[in-house]
């Protein structure tokens, strides 16, 4: 997508239309494999639409089995082909392979941390009684599948220290088992609970059992596909099977309710969390816990705004709550006079958005962004500033986890050249100490970050995070990654990559843009990526490839584009409504038909976000926009790599194939597109390190090849390069 006249084409046509374009007068070196179409139109209000790859949606129909068989062969002949994949791969080994460790917690009078030797799949959970004891392995996830495919996806540490309660996921699937290991003998108890999605577990304040959230058993042969409505909270007590565990609360007349059980930490009370899919807001409910048969309570029903529980003084509640109040506030809530016009204000609305809040040693601990950056403060529980946490640096802090009698909390610090290291924090004193620091072998003086603001299509100024080698040259010439997400909420902060690192070591430039969905800047940053605005994220994200063009960090032919999951809509969306911008794309586990993204799993979920194509005029919106919808044949598409997973059970790899299929027939150009289907993985969580390291090193190869880039044999740039574009 970018030739030189393509800034002021899109000043006339809009950043929002297709552009048409000549494609490269080149033959065609890849013969695709044949994706039959068949003849099905649905309905949208009038409007008729073709989904002739709908047999795609079955992922266990045999056709679909052999075109996926297909496929893989295509692009794993194409990715051998690449003779820097292999020094690539070679070079991600060896930067990979480092200790790391996370932030540590405490609970029944010991510490959990987490620790990954370097190559190791999957981290090791280990617990100590005081921290510079020796270690005591407690749960190593490398053992219970001999591939790593088998993740931790939770724990929790009973009160009294002797249990262990863990989640676990194959395969990368969002379906969860939960065990419980006794941890002074490090063996596991009977107690098995199945058909756990989205939900930790909280234990009672007498470690007699936990809460936890579950649906009903699916169909084994479409577990991965089907919509997960009418999720139901439990409470598991220990040494009973499954079957006799007590519902604590459903709502047969709210199918998309989904509830998380909390325990306060006075063990009193049991905060119920009510969602409705990804929606920015939420009903609070509370139980009674030492009044026997009490029923649960609504205190905030309205469904107005976002309350996040921090913690309680007997009926008092504290929230982290963005009720009036778009960047965050603290507010206290007495549950026995709890009118709007009695609640608290603690801490208000700042210029900063809050992120997160803790409360450790009778003090608030508050986690803010600042233009994408960290920022922690420290409160009285009455609301006054003690102090500014002195962060090592510009960066992303995160943890600062804790109860109220703890003197101390630990936090991790990093950094897009900072591997993260962990620190333990006093809060009284307000000093910080080292506690954990990794080793990479790198040089990171040898990189340096800048953070600019640009202008958006309609003046919005976005900032954009951009990391490369020092000294780079501004001539047009950098292979420039852009990666971005733009939605649901969600912060991109500076943190370390052991990818990011190898590309820039390839003399690749990596930018970050702040998009507007995500959640910098609060709710209206959010808002205005939402829905019938959805547009102006794809906006902000085209602007932020022109600023780095224009101001001759890259240039079209130097420029790709990546993200994953809601990133992927956002590459699909941007590479279809601008192929003459990039050279490459890759969109990652994408969500590419905004038509039917509802029907699968917690799809219906992310309505909050996209709106549905049940509504009209929010049919109208996405049908603007959805990347299966918007090729068009006869286009000269950037390189595409597409990749997707066998079990991904949240975005269903149906909207990768269907992609695939209709751009191989629309591509016009010789760019190559290939889809990259991986097995026995999911999403991306718990994705085994053998396994991120085999797809970085095809996404980085794909790259070398498709953007013309010399590597060298231990992985770095060739001296001199100016990677000129290759026939592909």
């Amino acid at each position: 997508m970018y030739l030189k006249h393509a800034l002021a084409l899109s000043v006339i046509l809009g950043s929002g239309a297709s552009i048409a374009q000549q494609c490269p007068a080149a033959s065609q070196t890849l013969s695709y494999p044949a994706s039959k179409k068949v003849d099905q139109t649905d309905d949208y209000h009038g409007v008729k639409v073709a989904d002739p790859y709908r047999w795609l949606e079955n992922a266990n129909g045999d056709d679909t089995k052999a075109w996926i068989e297909a496929q893989n062969k295509l692009t794993q002949g194409y990715l051998e082909t690449i003779p820097a994949r292999t020094a690539i791969r070679d070079r991600l080994t060896k930067l990979w392979n480092y200790e790391r460790f996370s932030v540590p917690f405490k609970e029944g009078g010991r510490y959990f941390y987490s620790r990954n030797d370097g190559l190791q799949n999957q981290a090791v959970l280990y617990t100590v009684k005081h921290l510079n004891d020796a270690p005591r392995l407690l749960l190593d996830p490398n053992t219970l599948a001999a591939d790593g495919t088998v993740a931790l996806a939770g724990i929790a540490v009973s009160p009294d220290g002797k249990y262990l309660a863990y989640g676990t996921a194959a395969s990368g699937s969002d379906w969860n088992e939960w065990k419980v290991r006794d941890i002074e003998s490090g063996k596991d108890t009977a107690d098995h609970l199945q058909w756990v999605k989205f939900s930790g577990a909280s234990w009672a304040h007498d470690s007699s059992g936990f809460f936890y959230s579950r649906y009903d058993a699916p169909k084994e042969a479409t577990k991965l596909a089907d919509v997960n409505y009418f999720q139901k909270l439990y409470f598991h007590k220990m040494g009973t099977p499954q079957s006799d565990d007590v519902l604590v609360y459903d709502r047969p007349d709210q199918k998309e309710w989904g509830f998380v059980g909390h325990v306060t930490d006075d063990g009193k009370y049991l905060i119920v969390s009510i969602s409705q899919g990804t929606e920015q807001k939420n009903r609070v409910y509370y139980k009674d816990l030492g009044k026997k048969d009490a029923a649960m309570q609504p205190l905030l029903d309205d469904f107005d705004a976002s309350y996040d529980f921090i913690d309680n003084d007997g009926p008092v509640f504290y929230f982290n709550s963005n009720k009036d109040a778009p960047k965050g506030s603290i507010i206290a809530i007495d549950t026995r006079q709890p009118q709007a016009a009695k609640w608290k204000m603690i801490v208000p609305e700042a210029q900063e958005t809050l992120q997160g809040a803790n409360v450790v040693d009778q003090r608030l601990v508050l986690d803010y962004l600042k233009d994408a950056r960290s920022q922690i403060k420290v409160y009285t529980l009455n609301g006054k500033l003690v102090r500014e946490v002195a962060l090592p640096g510009i960066g992303s802090a995160s943890g600062f986890g804790g109860k109220r009698s703890d003197k101390e909390t630990f936090y991790s610090f990093t950094g897009f050249t900072t591997p993260a290291a962990i620190y333990r924090y006093d809060v009284a004193t307000g000093k910080s100490s080292l506690y954990r620091q990794p080793k990479v072998d790198f040089d990171p003086s040898a990189f340096e970050t800048r953070q600019v603001f640009y202008s958006s299509k309609d003046g919005t100024k976005v900032p954009m995070f951009i990391v490369s080698k020092k000294g780079i040259k501004l001539d047009g010439s950098n292979p420039t990654y852009l990666y971005g997400y733009g939605g649901f909420n969600i912060s991109l902060t500076p943190a370390f990559s052991v990818a990011n690192l190898a590309w820039m070591e390839m003399g690749g430039v990596y930018a970050l843009p702040n998009l507007r969905g995500g959640g910098e800047y609060g709710k209206a940053w959010h808002e205005a990526g939402t829905k019938l605005h959805k547009q102006n994220v794809f906006d902000d994200f085209i602007g932020a490839a022109q600023w780095l063009i224009a101001n001759k960090y890259t240039s079209p032919q130097k420029l790709a584009i990546g993200g994953g999951s809601n990133g992927g809509l956002l590459v699909g969306a941007t590479m279809v409504q601008r192929p003459d911008l990039f050279a490459a794309a890759i969109p990652q586990v994408g969500v590419m038909d905004m038509l039917r993204f509802h029907k699968f799993t917690i799809g219906w979920g992310w309505t909050s976000d996209y709106g549905s194509s049940d509504n009209a005029d929010e049919f109208k919106a996405l049908y603007a926009y959805s990347p299966l919808h918007n090729l068009k044949p006869g286009t000269c598409y950037p390189a595409t790599l597409v990749t997707t997973a066998d079990h991904d059970d949240r975005v269903v790899p149906a909207h990768s194939f269907k992609f695939v299929a209709t751009e191989q027939a629309d591509q016009a150009g010789a760019a190559p597109v290939l889809i990259r289907i991986d097995t026995k993985a999911g999403h991306g969580a718990g994705k085994p390190t053998s396994k991120q390291i085999e797809e970085v090193a095809d996404r980085w190869g794909f790259l070398t090849k498709v953007l013309g880039m010399q590597v060298a044999p231990d992985g770095a740039a060739v001296a001199g390069d100016v990677a000129k574009p290759v026939a592909n």
